[in-house]
């Protein structure tokens, strides 16, 4: 059986996490004012900071 790679760039899970509105709204303006997402920075802060604790 032929299956693709999970790193086929398909994302498969969620993270759920509870923020204050008005900070999550600053956060996505300055995103969209940078030309980005936020669910982007939120994924490339995950992977820095599981590479800088990498045990």
């Amino acid at each position: 059986m032929n299956k693709k790679s999970d790193k086929s760039g398909k994302k498969n899970s969620q993270l759920v996490l509870r923020l204050d509105k008005d900070e999550r709204d600053a956060f996505v303006d300055l995103c969209k004012k940078l030309d980005t997402s936020a669910a982007r920075e939120i994924r490339g802060f995950i992977r820095t900071f599981m590479k800088e604790n990498k045990e």
